[in-house]
């Protein structure tokens, strides 16, 4: 077996890992590089591989980090199957085509109002691209072993980090090797914890978290004080949330919180789409929750549903005190966008980020304390509070990670650092070398390395 590395090298982003079994080729995520400039122009060259040489893709997961390039990929010849858990089924249905048309809706904006360096500005995919994408789906039990192209076998294991995610093991009958995707958290607010794994020959382990440990605190809490603090103000909290996961896990922590009167009975608005249907997917395969049917019930009814451009446009001209939670959970573009740019300059307000910030994003900047940030071509000035919930997140942190690797029955021959930005994913490689004393190696972009 020999497995290049197309992505997800000194960055969270862009998962793509290439896997050569004799004639054989298999790609194992398939993602958009997010954050700086020049990640994000990757997205816009062709794959460093032939696209139709390609026999299958099989996905960890549904984010678009992970599952994002598809659309692109088939457009350029792929032509094999996509193999994923039914629930990274639904939620890819959902999420692939309102990321076109996002696109498009971007695109068209950037055209209308003259703010593109390009005559005329084109969307990276359409919402066209990706329905054609969808047809080479086919879902794959969990646990259950297949072939997804020859001489390889593969199962998927729930991963834990969101609905559907799962850990990829594949064999050729004389070496294995497991890829975690995002591994997910033991006392996740939704998701049940990671499965445990009796490891392999060879490991592709992520590594956000790399560098740093969730705080030991009351993410609950924390989240009240925020909308607390604002709403005395009567501003308005605007949380960019990941569609998938983050969303859900807002939405129910914001339930908990009214019930138990812990928050005003304020009004809270769910303006995505995309959002608002995968929060119908995470109540379709609930068996995979910690929730109950009604807790599950309770999390979809906690927020109006914006669904039209129109709406979104007319919440930007209400006062607080209100929450919105709208997608991309970076900033990077979608409807959060727009409220950023209407909700910024007031001091009354909060923007609330609830997940790891890729370098470079707009996300990062907001986080990382800029006093404007650049949006439809214009320097919007930030006076609202930005605040973060680090322990809100769907990733397990450094000690969580190793937590995971020690149910291993033996050691990999090889543990290949990845998924994570360099700081992190190298504190990952000591950590995992002074305590488990395993060989380990930080890729690079486009290495190639044989597992024979």
């Amino acid at each position: 077996m020999r497995l290049q590395f197309l992505g997800a090298t000194d960055t969270v982003t862009g998962s793509k890992y290439l896997l050569q079994q004799g004639k054989s080729r298999l790609l194992v995520d398939c993602g958009l590089f997010q954050g700086y400039k020049q990640l994000r122009l990757r997205n816009r060259s062709p794959l460093p591989v032939d696209a139709a040489s390609i026999d299958a893709v099989i996905l960890t997961h549904a984010h678009l980090d992970h599952s994002g390039y598809l659309p692109l990929l088939a457009r350029q010849g792929f032509s094999g199957k996509v193999y994923c858990s039914p629930a990274t089924y639904d939620l890819c249905r959902i999420l692939l085509p309102d990321s076109g048309y996002l696109l498009e809706e971007e695109a068209e904006y950037l055209n209308r109002h003259k703010m593109s360096k390009h005559s005329p500005a084109l969307p990276l995919y359409t919402r066209d691209d990706a329905q054609r994408c969808l047809k080479l789906f086919e879902p794959v039990s969990y646990r259950k072993e297949w072939q997804p192209a020859k001489g390889l076998n593969a199962t998927l294991t729930p991963s834990g980090h969101i609905l559907g995610a799962t850990f990829v093991r594949l064999d050729n009958g004389l070496r294995s090797i497991l890829f975690s995707g995002d591994i997910g958290r033991p006392n996740d607010l939704l998701m049940a914890a990671p499965s445990p794994m009796d490891g392999a020959d060879y490991l592709v382990v992520e590594s956000t978290y790399g560098d740093r440990l969730h705080k030991n605190t009351d993410v609950l809490r924390e989240l009240a004080d925020v909308i607390n603090r604002t709403a005395a103000r009567g501003g308005v909290v605007v949380i960019p949330a990941f569609a998938v996961g983050r969303a859900q896990s807002l939405l129910y922590g914001i339930h908990l919180l009214k019930a138990q009167g812990l928050i005003p009975d304020l009004p809270v608005y769910l303006n995505s789409p995309m959002a608002a249907n995968a929060t119908h997917a995470y109540e379709e395969h609930r068996s995979e929750l910690r929730l109950t049917r009604e807790q599950c019930e309770a999390m979809t009814h906690t927020a109006q549903i914006v669904r039209t451009p129109d709406e979104s446009r007319e919440l930007n001209t209400r006062s607080g005190p209100m929450v919105i939670l709208s997608a991309s959970g970076m900033a990077a573009g979608g409807r959060v966008v727009h409220h950023i740019k209407a909700f910024a300059p007031d001091k009354r307000n909060t923007i609330l980020f609830a997940g790891f910030q890729a370098g470079g994003s707009r996300g990062a900047a907001l986080v990382g304390g800029a006093s404007t940030v650049r949006i439809h071509g214009e320097d919007v000035p930030v006076r609202a509070e930005v605040s973060m919930l680090d322990n809100l997140s769907a990733h397990a942190d450094a000690a969580e990670i190793i937590g995971w690797l020690r149910n291993f029955k033996s050691a990999p021959r090889q543990t290949f650092i990845t998924h994570g930005e360099a700081a992190a994913a190298d504190a990952m490689r000591l950590r995992i070398e002074r305590e488990l004393h395993w060989p380990c190696h930080m890729p690079y972009y486009l290495e190639s390395v044989s597992l024979d």
